[in-house]
């Protein structure tokens, strides 16, 4: 199998009426450009716009829309009202940690016995741990509960059942067929949601519902002493997990993360500020916070004990803090390396493998389980095939994997189930536990799986595109004004455009990896750069179409515009 280079080009949405765009633009004051592209993504009103341009907390939905919401704040409540002790048990990527944490703090300022439990991923794996639940009980702990994690543990919620345990699980993956038994179940995703937008990250659940109880507390009078919290001040954590989890950032996410990147741009909290400090990150968006302040507190799950990264972010300022945060760059350069060594083999195994397949399955005992999940990411942009590596250690493989626009991994592991001893996760990306027997039988049913479902047309890989235009539209205020679109990451992208017949000039290799030229058209030349092209060096000559997103670039002092290259192709002479 050979990587894929060039893609098909896809205007992302109909053209909208001119007269749509024009009642837009003046009635908003804003570029025709912007309005067209507000339109195109279903903002036509001046009102909905307004709300997307400027979002609102005052427009959050109301949280008992979400199932058990009453049932699992009666029961927090009377833990809080006896002094009784509470553990939160969180999951070790960053929606669990920081969800974790969210809980965690909120809960103490509450005024509630709180303390918390994050698995190991090497020891524990995902989910609810029996340990834990068995150590919450020997400490004298009667309420659990859970973020990011605990709807597919039947098991775990029997134990903690048997052993005494009300169990509270706030959840945002795919229910299977059967639920565990608990004291509530809180997930947007389950039958009986009502609550109008189900696309919320982990952390997103847990601050819904320290929204309901802070509401059944101030009735109750709880707070009458005035020490009652302001939630906003927690919504960073919101938007670190949201952002880290690839939530869509759209609808009540977009709400959350735009209030949440404020307060890590301009009042980070100390262990926030240290992470900021050991990235070298001076400004933030949502980019930032998912490549640079993300993968450094993934990383202590990844390869030790993701503790580090709760204890970082509720801690206070200090020498530990900073010995953390560095700590966590540390294991995040171990985890590039670690990361580098297990594609560099699947890349080898894949090229050699010769045929095309319609998807990817490999497996190693030497490949670490806390790197796979980002390697399947990585084959997924090179081959664009649904990926699963699988990690073998004394006959139990665990997987990760990630799917291809259209393809729902979660659907296709239900069709090989019984091969496996257990799955979960999203459309987009899902994990597994597999015997090491089962391992060819797996791959071989999978590939099935792949080849009835996948059409002719989903093995190309789409770019969409905003609109087709000629150099000569944009300006640094142009430039400036789209990004009224952003916090941008999934469910709402940078915006695209595609220029054609474009002359390239003076392209040079820049660090090995990327394409540094110039385009001009019309007499117009902009600078342009293509990150991680340099395997096309040889097409970037002559007239290029080219599919971009227009940025500033500010250099010693100077503002201009520069075009970040996605793809091109050389046009006809």
């Amino acid at each position: 199998m050979q990587p894929i280079y060039h893609r098909r080009w896809q205007l992302r949405a109909e053209t909208p009426a001119l007269s749509s765009v024009k009642n837009l633009a003046d009635s908003l004051n804003i570029s025709p450009l912007l309005a067209e592209i507000l339109c195109q993504r279903g903002y036509d009103s001046p009102a909905n716009a307004l709300l997307f341009l400027e979002p609102k907390l005052s427009s959050l939905p109301d949280p008992d829309l979400l199932p058990d919401m009453d049932k699992a704040c009666r029961r927090l409540q009377k833990a809080l009202l006896t002094g009784e002790k509470i553990t939160v048990h969180g999951d070790y990527d960053v929606d669990g940690i920081s969800g974790c944490a969210l809980l965690v703090e909120v809960l103490r300022s509450y005024g509630g016995n709180v303390s918390y439990h994050i698995p190991l991923r090497l020891k524990d794996g995902y989910g609810l741990s029996a340990d834990a639940i068995h150590q919450a009980a020997q400490s004298g702990c009667r309420l659990i509960i859970s973020v990011d994690c605990g709807i597919s543990a039947r098991d775990e919620a029997q134990l903690a059942q048997e052993l005494g345990i009300d169990l509270i699980v706030t959840d945002h993956h795919q229910p299977g067929d059967e639920l565990p038994v608990a004291t509530a179940l809180v997930n947007p995703h389950l039958p009986t949601n009502q609550f109008p937008y189900p696309d919320l990250a982990g952390v997103g659940v847990a601050f819904f519902l320290l929204i309901a109880l802070r509401k059944r507390l101030r009735q109750s009078d709880y707070f009458s002493s005035g020490n009652e919290p302001d939630l906003r001040h927690f919504l960073d954590l919101v938007a670190l997990g949201t952002i880290a989890d690839i939530a869509p950032l759209t609808g009540v996410n977009r709400t959350l993360v735009t209030a949440g990147l404020n307060l890590l741009e301009k009042r980070p909290r100390p262990g926030i500020a240290a992470l900021k400090t050991v990235a070298g990150v001076t400004s933030i968006n949502a980019g930032v916070v998912g490549f640079r302040l993300a993968p450094r507190l993934n990383a202590a799950g990844r390869l030790e004990d993701a503790t580090l990264g709760v204890q970082l972010l509720l801690g206070e300022k200090g020498a530990a803090l900073e010995s953390a945060a560095q700590q966590l760059d540390r294991f995040n350069q171990e985890r590039q390396t670690l990361e580098k060594k297990v594609l560099d083999e699947a890349i080898e195994r894949i090229e050699q493998g010769g045929s095309q397949c319609s998807s990817i399955v490999l497996a190693s005992s030497a490949w670490h389980s806390g790197v796979i999940g980002i390697v399947a990411s990585r084959l997924v942009e090179r081959y664009h095939r649904p990926t699963f590596l699988i990690a073998v250690e004394e006959g139990i493989g665990k997987g990760s994997g990630r799917s291809i626009k259209g393809y729902d991994l979660y659907l296709a592991l239900r069709q090989c189930s019984d091969l496996l001893d257990g799955f979960g996760g999203h459309t987009m990306a899902a994990g597994l536990t597999v015997k090491e027997e089962n391992l060819t039988a797996f791959a071989q049913r999978f590939e099935e799986v792949a080849e009835v479902r996948l059409t002719d047309d989903m093995y190309l890989p789409i770019i969409e595109y905003d609109n087709e235009c000629s150099l000569d539209i944009w300006s640094v205020d142009l430039v400036q004004e789209l990004t009224a679109l952003g916090p941008f990451g999934a469910g709402n992208p940078q915006p695209q455009f595609v220029s054609r017949g474009c002359q390239v000039k003076n392209c040079t290799l820049v660090a090995e990896k990327h394409l540094k030229f110039s385009v001009v058209q019309n007499d117009v030349a902009l600078p342009a750069i293509a990150f991680g092209c340099s395997e096309r060096f040889s097409e970037c000559s002559g007239m290029l179409d080219i599919l971009y997103r227009p940025q500033i670039n500010e250099w010693r002092g100077t503002t201009q515009i520069q075009m970040q290259i996605v793809d091109f192709y050389r046009t006809e002479q």
